[in-house]
């Protein structure tokens, strides 16, 4: 996917309204499908839709909820960021920027000792 797409993908992504409702809401605390689909003005198909564009895309992280029932649910928490439109050379570049799980931080730290 070329820059151009890229971007277009990203724009119409994140001006879509139930997709802020999703990242807005699952910033705050990791949600269930089902409680995003109250939270969104949307049809439960349209959520879900969503759900798995901006898992797809990296921008939304899917962590299984252990409940003391044995039952476990699937939540999503945003790992979106930031997303910065540079204009460089006549053209635009896009970077989105996710947020690090701590596993991750220490993988990458681990690795890191290694490195050097």
């Amino acid at each position: 996917m070329g820059q151009s797409d890229r971007l277009n993908a990203i724009t119409q992504l994140l001006g879509d309204e139930c997709v802020q409702t999703i990242l807005k809401e699952t910033t705050q605390e990791p949600m269930s499908a089902a409680e995003l689909n109250e939270a969104c003005a949307a049809s439960r198909a349209t959520v879900y839709r969503r759900l798995d564009e901006l898992t797809d895309r990296g921008l939304l992280v899917e962590q299984t909820k252990p409940d003391p029932d044995g039952h476990h649910h699937t939540v999503y928490a945003a790992s979106l960021d930031r997303v910065t439109i540079d204009f460089v050379d006549g053209e635009f570049e896009v970077t989105v920027t996710t947020q690090q799980r701590a596993a991750d931080r220490f993988t990458n730290f681990i690795e890191g000792l290694y490195d050097e």
